[in-house]
This record gives C-alpha cells, sequence and structure tokens, in this order.
C-alpha cells in the first residue's frame, strides 16, 4: 500500500475552462499503468465548467452544496451533496454551482493514452440564474 501524504497546491480554474471562482485539487494520479484522476472542484456561487468532454466518461460525486449539470441535448438537472452522476465518455457537458450556493463535487476520469482527461469546448451561454 502506497499513502500520498503530500498534493499538488490548489489551484484557480483557468478563465478559458470556467466562468466565476473554481478551485482545483487533484487528489489523485497514481503511476502508470493507471491512468485515474480525481479531483475536489469547488465552486463558488453560480460558478461552473465551460461545455467539454472525456475520452473515458466522468464520475462526478457532489460532496457539499447545490448545483447544476447539462448534458448537449438535454435538460438542466439539479445535483445535490451525495448524489453521483455518470457522463458518457465523449459526451458534451458543463456542471457548476447552483447560483446561491457553493457547491464541491469529486471528478474520477481515466486519461486517454496520450494523457488527454478534457477536450474543452466554449462556454455556456444560457446559464441559468
Amino acid at each position: 500500500m502506497h499513502i500520498t501524504r503530500q498534493r499538488p497546491d490548489t489551484r484557480q480554474g483557468p478563465a478559458e475552462n470556467f466562468t466565476g471562482t473554481v478551485w482545483l485539487d487533484e487528489i489523485a494520479a497514481p503511476a502508470a499503468p493507471s491512468r485515474l484522476r480525481v479531483f475536489s472542484v469547488h465552486f463558488a456561487p453560480g460558478a461552473h465548467t465551460a461545455w467539454h468532454r472525456h475520452p473515458h466518461g466522468q464520475v462526478l460525486h457532489v460532496l457539499e452544496g447545490e448545483g447544476l449539470v447539462q448534458r448537449e441535448g438535454g435538460e438542466v438537472e439539479a445535483i445535490r451533496a451525495g448524489d453521483t452522476v455518470w457522463i458518457e465518455p465523449d459526451e458534451r457537458h458543463w456542471h457548476g454551482a447552483a447560483p446561491r450556493t457553493f457547491m464541491t463535487h469529486l471528478a474520477v476520469v481515466e486519461a486517454a493514452e496520450d494523457g488527454t482527461t478534457t477536450v474543452w469546448h466554449a462556454h455556456v451561454d444560457d446559464y441559468p440564474a
């Protein structure tokens, strides 16, 4: 068993991929051959991702607060602490905090063979107020 005590520093989500204030912590990135990546993502009220997709899909598990998620062509769905969401491989989607509350989720992805975990697209035009 290998216990990791030191993690990389918390970093702010870049403006080209996020709207509002978002903080990311990489929780796990085991050495090869594993391609697992786990992040804790903390969204300020109303903050959210741009449209994006993941080569091997994504699991979101909400730790606290309330948020929103939308798959391309689908309705906006509310998510709350304790909810787990599966995003299909290469499914375009966005997610973030509800307008008036913080939201933190774990994001679990498998990197592609070239190391890609996320393919980013345009910002969300019509985020619910």
